[in-house]
């Protein structure tokens, strides 16, 4: 009844000694700090004071790391309620307020996924062609396996071989099982796979969906029916559905979300690549107006690189130099 997956030797692991999540956050975010925060207490070796060119360049940075026009406008005014409220003049004040106030933005965002409220916990991921949703998923079966659950793999990415051979290597790394096929209907893989899951007593199912784009409405609409086959298999599923947004498509990600949600009705999201964009700033962008969870961030290729958002953590972590 279900079909397993043949999985290929995996890749050996790295004999690197791994930093600490707070020192790659730190790393992961150079290239955006280096269009926000870095040019931002360089702002006041050209400005003896704060004044309205001093907000003009600040809100040119804020544009330029892809907060959007939403984000920039309520950070630009909270910040300027706060600097007449507490009669700010030092910019080592001013540093301050930005930070605490990007935090209040991205606040809530932070929520962690909990994956114990029912078994199996149903996770339905989806995103665009080449968002990276394959790698999160075997990062994400690690990280539930450190909690100390069971975990099983649904490749429900029919259509690209590639997705199910990335799947089978993860299954090997991380010695967890993999249902798929490579003829099948997707929402009929992931339904056998929930059965499957049922039937070993597994805890999570992550199921994967091919990308697609917002604009293919056919495909749009294979993915509706995929969350319907979801829910025919267990009524209370899917129980997460996760997009993941590649941070290096900036302001298309917020496009993305509104155009997922509407379809599949998206409760998380996974912001991947960070590391190698200047456009982390979208993250404030979709505080503001797709206001969802981001459940995880991702800074890196390794397994570790993926970790639950925290708003306090990146704000800091986009401030400081790393170590």
């Amino acid at each position: 009844m279900f079909d397993f997956l043949k999985t290929r030797k995996a890749p050996p692991a790295s004999t690197e000694k791994p930093t600490s999540w707070a020192q790659r956050l730190k790393a992961g975010l150079t290239k955006t700090r280096a269009v926000l925060a870095t040019p931002f207490t360089a702002l006041f070796a050209r400005h003896t004071r704060i004044d309205a060119a001093l907000y003009d360049e600040l809100e040119e940075l804020l544009i330029t790391a892809d907060c959007g026009v939403a984000a920039t406008e309520y950070i630009l005014t909270a910040l300027k309620l706060r600097v007449k409220r507490e009669r700010i003049e030092d910019s080592a004040d001013l540093r301050l307020a930005l930070r605490d106030i990007l935090i209040d933005l991205l606040r809530p965002l932070e929520a962690p996924l909990d994956v114990t409220a029912h078994k199996p916990f149903v996770i339905m991921l989806a995103g665009v062609n080449g968002a990276g949703k394959t790698t999160p998923i075997g990062k994400l079966a690690k990280h539930y396996q450190e909690q100390g659950l069971t975990v099983l793999l649904a490749a429900g990415d029919t259509f690209r071989a590639a997705a199910r051979e990335q799947l089978a290597v993860w299954g090997e790394r991380n010695q967890v099982e993999v249902i798929g096929g490579a003829s099948q209907d997707p929402a009929a893989v992931i339904f056998d796979a929930i059965q499957a899951a049922r039937a070993r007593n597994i805890d999570v199912v992550l199921a994967d969906t091919a990308g697609r784009l917002p604009t293919q409405m056919h495909l749009m609409d294979e993915i509706r029916k995929v969350r319907r086959v979801i829910e025919k298999a267990d009524p209370t599923a899917p129980h997460e559905v996760l997009l993941v947004l590649d941070a290096n498509t900036g302001q298309n990600a917020v496009t993305q979300t509104q155009a997922f949600n509407e379809a599949i009705g998206v409760t998380g999201l996974v912001l991947t690549k960070l590391d190698g964009t200047a456009k982390g700033g979208v993250i404030a962008a979709l505080a503001r107006q797709n206001p969802i969870p981001v459940r995880y961030i991702g800074v890196g290729e390794t397994v570790d690189d993926l970790q639950p958002f925290h708003a306090h953590e990146f704000v800091d972590a986009l401030f400081e130099e790393p170590q």
